[in-house]
C-alpha cells in the first residue's frame, strides 16, 4: 500500500498484518490514514467474511468515526434503539436504552451484517492492500527486520508484523507458545432472515432460557441477525441438513418470532461455532511482533465487544505508531493504552455468559428475579463503560 507522504514520520516503513478480518482490515485503514506501507495477508483464496451479523457498539462506533467510517457503517447497519433481555416466554427481564446512552458517549449502537462492514473496511484499507492466499506460518525477527513465512515456503520481510489472525493465531503461537484454548461450556448457532415486521425503533433482544439462549439483532436491509447457544460438549455437530429442524426443537415453546426466524432462515446458511477464548496475558508484544484483535485476546460474544475491541486496538496501535520515535516506545505505549482494558472485558464477557447460561431450574428463576430487580439506571452502568472509548493522551 503506498503511503501518505506528507504524514508524520513512523518508526516503521512497512508493516506486515497477518489476517485480514475486522482488526486486520481496520488498522490496514488506521495506516493508510497515518501514510504508513502495509501489507494484509489472508490465507482464504478468496475474501468471504464467515458469520452473520454482528453489533457496533458505541466504542466502535466512536473509533471508525476517526477514520471517517461512522457515517457509512451506520448507513449499511441498523442504529439500535433498544436492549432487552427477555425470558424463555417473553416476559420482560431487563431493558437498556441504547438511544440515550448513545447520545451520552456521543457515537450510536449499530446492528450490521458481517459481510457489509468487511467490505466497508476492506474499501478503507483499500484493496491493493491485501493478499490473499497467502496464510503466515510463523516469522523470524532479525533485529532490524522480521522475515515472514508462508504456507507455500515463500518469505517476505517487514519492519513490523501484527498478528490479526484470529483465535488460532499462528503469531501468537511463535510469540507467547502454543497453549489450548478454553472452552465456555457452550455451542452457538448464527443466521440471518429478512425481517418480519419493521419496527418503530430498531430493538436488540436477548431470551434466556434454561441452559439457552436467543437473540435478535436488526442489522439493516430489512434483515435480522440471529444467534442461539447451548450448553454442550465440544465438538458436537447438527444431523446434516436438520439444523433449523434441531433448533426448531431446541426453542420449542419459547416465545415468538423465534420459530417465525428460524423457519425463514437458508438451512444453508446456518453456522455453528463452539464458543472458546483463552485467559488474559499482560504482553502482547515482543521485538518486532505485536498482537492484535482475536490473537491478543479472545473473548466469549455475550457484551458484543470481540470485534469493536480489535477496531480500539487498530486505531490505538496505528496512533502509537505515528507517534513515537522507537517501535518500542510505540508497542509499550499501544499495550499500556489496551491490555488492561481488553483484558477486563474478556473477564467480564466470561462471566456474563457463565451467569446467562445457567442450566438448573431454581437457579434460572433466582437470576431472573435479580435481573428484573436491578434498576435500569444501574443495569446500563457497565454498558456505558465498556462502550465509552477515547484514546489515552501521549
Amino acid at each position: 500500500m503506498t503511503p501518505n507522504p506528507s504524514a508524520f514520520p513512523a518508526p516503521v516503513r512497512r508493516v506486515a498484518i497477518a489476517g485480514a478480518g475486522i482488526g486486520g482490515l481496520a488498522l490496514g485503514a488506521a495506516l493508510r490514514q497515518a501514510g504508513i506501507e502495509f501489507t494484509v495477508y489472508e490465507r482464504a483464496a478468496k475474501l468471504h467474511p464467515v458469520g452473520a451479523g454482528l453489533t457496533m457498539q458505541a466504542n466502535a462506533m466512536a473509533a471508525l468515526r476517526t477514520l471517517d467510517l461512522d457515517e457509512a457503517v451506520a448507513s449499511a447497519g441498523a442504529v439500535l434503539g433498544e436492549a432487552v433481555i427477555l425470558d424463555r416466554t417473553g416476559r420482560l427481564l431487563q431493558a437498556i436504552d441504547l438511544g440515550r446512552l448513545g447520545r451520552e458517549l456521543g457515537a450510536p449502537v449499530v446492528g450490521i451484517h458481517r459481510a457489509r462492514l468487511h467490505r466497508i473496511l476492506l474499501d478503507a484499507c483499500g484493496a491493493d492492500g491485501v493478499r490473499t492466499d497467502r496464510e503466515v506460518i510463523g516469522y523470524e525477527d532479525e533485529g532490524e527486520r522480521i522475515r515472514l513465512r508462508f504456507r507455500d515456503g515463500s518469505a517476505e520481510e517487514a519492519d513490523l508484523l501484527v498478528g490479526a489472525d484470529g483465535l488460532r493465531s499462528a503469531v501468537r503461537a511463535g510469540l507467547l507458545g502454543e497453549s489450548p484454548l478454553r472452552y465456555s461450556g457452550y455451542t452457538s448457532w448464527r443466521g440471518i432472515c429478512r425481517a418480519m415486521d419493521p419496527a418503530p425503533v430498531a430493538r436488540t433482544s436477548e431470551s434466556w432460557g434454561e441452559g439457552a439462549r436467543f437473540g435478535i439483532v436488526p442489522v439493516g436491509s430489512g434483515e435480522l441477525y440471529w444467534f442461539a447457544t447451548a450448553n454442550a460438549p465440544a465438538g458436537g455437530e447438527d444431523p446434516p441438513g436438520r439444523i433449523r429442524e434441531s433448533l426448531l426443537e431446541r426453542f420449542a415453546g419459547w416465545h415468538e418470532p423465534i420459530a417465525r426466524i428460524l423457519e425463514r432462515t437458508v438451512e444453508e446458511e446456518i453456522v455453528r461455532t463452539d464458543i472458546h477464548d483463552r485467559p488474559p496475558v499482560r504482553r502482547w508484544s515482543k521485538g518486532r511482533v505485536v498482537l492484535l484483535g482475536d490473537a491478543a485476546h479472545p473473548m466469549t460474544p455475550n457484551l458484543g465487544q470481540g470485534g469493536c475491541q480489535a477496531i480500539e486496538d487498530a486505531v490505538v496501535l496505528a496512533r502509537a505508531l505515528r507517534s513515537f520515535s522507537t517501535l518500542a516506545e510505540a508497542l509499550r505505549w499501544y499495550e499500556n493504552a489496551r491490555v488492561r482494558r481488553a483484558n477486563q472485558i474478556v473477564r467480564n464477557s466470561r462471566s456474563a455468559g457463565r451467569i446467562a447460561q445457567w442450566e438448573s431450574p431454581a437457579a434460572v428463576l433466582l437470576r431472573n428475579a435479580l435481573v428484573r430487580a436491578v434498576p435500569r439506571s444501574i443495569a446500563a452502568r457497565p454498558f456505558a463503560r465498556a462502550m465509552r472509548f477515547e484514546i489515552p493522551r501521549l
